[in-house]
């Protein structure tokens, strides 16, 4: 069993790793900036409507303006913020610059100061304003720094802060157990990649190490196996098939050859003998062609079938007088035994006596001198079965589930002598199983073969 190699499962680990943390990094931030863009957008939207989102600052000035009716004691303000409120409110304060409803300076830099025109003092280039506003009269305005963050941004900086902590925490305590989880997807992945590189390249002995667990994952590498399992014995059957076919012509055509160049060469003289001959090896290759093309298209479901209904008696029957003499050449009996007087079943008569007769012949061919050929026959309610049975030595039962493969022989010399070219039973599994029904073979406890055709019982109309 050939694995992947380590080096390449590796690389693919690696990038595996890689790909699964950019991916979280990347939904981690987009997160975040939808969090802070929802959170600024709503604060920034509500800051004119709602006093929680407003500057505190211009709140504690707009109730001191409400309580006094004027500007005069600012210092107060900033004594009871360095008090009790003392931190961001003051923090805003001292980058604050205060205007009176005349537009004089009367705070500069969070300290009070006396009214005078803007003028007099150093202004920002750049500010942001906000209006103090009692009663619906604005009666001051707060100014400050455009470079300074503006309040809403820095009052969302404020609410976020310690989410944004608690969620870079749960981030990392996330992205560490992805990571540990991440093992039960990330290697057999990452197997399976390198495995298919493996195939395509052609080494169809790949196979993956089988994990303990029932995941999807378990069940794709069980497909992944038995795939490249499936390829690795078509592929070795395409090889075989070619040798045996390169076999099969290069007998007839060393024969043709030989002949051929008797004749040429003076050696054999052209008369009807040698030519007969030589006609009878064109003969053996018409028909193995011929074979190798109607399995070709029995396997490729190409091959047209007039289905209808057909008496399975008669045909066994006309099938047993026509290899009667065959039979008698060898000593041989064929019987057919059936309690049925009729046994219809849908099927292409002419492909499915061509199949009996290929099996009568194969028995025929193994059957020992005096012995019975026997066609029986059994209808049951769903089936009807057809069993072709011999007294010849059988199969051993090695080669049992391989004699309807291409090119098998019951002896391995492959002489011809034995007959056939071992395409007889595979066409015969073909045109079986187009037709809807199954074949199967099995030895005979009283010695010989016996196989077996099982066709579904048509329902009465």
């Amino acid at each position: 069993m050939s694995l992947p190699s380590s080096n390449s499962m590796k690389t693919i680990k690696r990038r595996l790793v890689w790909t699964l943390i950019r991916v979280f990094l990347i939904v981690t931030a987009f997160l975040i900036i939808v969090l802070m863009g929802s959170t600024l957008y709503e604060i920034s939207s509500n800051t004119g409507r709602n006093p929680f989102y407003k500057s505190p600052s211009a709140t504690i000035l707009e109730a001191y303006y409400l309580g006094r009716g004027d500007w005069g004691g600012l210092d107060q303000v900033f004594q009871s913020s360095a008090g009790g409120q003392a931190g961001f409110t003051d923090l805003e304060l001292q980058r604050s610059i205060l205007l009176d409803q005349n537009g004089d300076v009367i705070m500069y830099y969070g300290k009070a100061v006396p009214a005078r025109p803007a003028a007099s003092f150093a202004m920002p280039v750049e500010v942001n304003q906000m209006p103090i506003i009692v009663q619906g009269r604005m009666v001051g305005t707060m100014i400050q720094d455009n470079r300074d963050l503006p309040h809403p941004v820095r009052l969302a900086f404020n609410v976020l802060n310690p989410i944004l902590w608690i969620s870079l925490v749960c981030a990392l305590i996330t992205l560490l157990l992805g990571i540990l989880l991440m093992r039960r997807i990330v290697n057999p992945l990452s197997e399976v990649i390198a495995a298919a590189e493996s195939v395509s390249s052609g080494n169809f002995k790949t196979r993956i190490k089988k994990s303990k667990s029932q995941d999807d994952l378990a069940s794709l590498i069980d497909h992944f196996n038995h795939m490249t399992e499936t390829l690795e014995k078509n592929d070795n059957e395409r090889r075989g098939m070619l040798a045996d076919i390169a076999h099969e012509l290069r007998t007839p055509l060393s024969v043709l050859r030989g002949r051929l160049e008797g004749i040429v060469d003076g050696v054999y003289k052209p008369n009807e003998v040698n030519i007969a001959q030589v006609l009878e090896e064109t003969y053996l290759l018409e028909r193995l062609v011929e074979d190798l093309r109607l399995l070709t298209l029995a396997e490729t479901r190409q091959l047209h079938f007039e289905l209808k209904d057909t008496d399975l008696v008669e045909l066994l029957n006309k099938s047993r007088t026509l290899f009667e003499p065959q039979a008698a050449a060898k000593s041989a009996q064929i019987e057919l035994e059936t309690d049925e007087t009729e046994a219809l079943v849908l099927v292409d008569s002419q492909r499915f006596e061509q199949v009996i007769g290929n099996l009568i012949g194969n028995a025929l061919r193994y059957a020992q001198a005096g012995g019975v050929i026997l066609l029986k026959l059994i209808k049951t309610d769903d089936a009807t079965l057809v069993k072709v049975s011999d007294n010849g030595p059988g199969v051993p039962v090695a080669e049992l589930p391989f004699i309807f493969d291409r090119f098998w022989r019951g002896e391995k010399s492959r002489a011809r002598v034995s007959g056939g070219a071992g395409l007889g039973l595979a066409i015969s599994k073909q045109l079986i199983e187009a037709q809807g029904g199954q074949i199967s073979a099995a030895n005979r406890p009283e010695g010989g073969l016996e196989v077996t055709i099982t066709l579904p019982t048509p329902a009465i109309k």
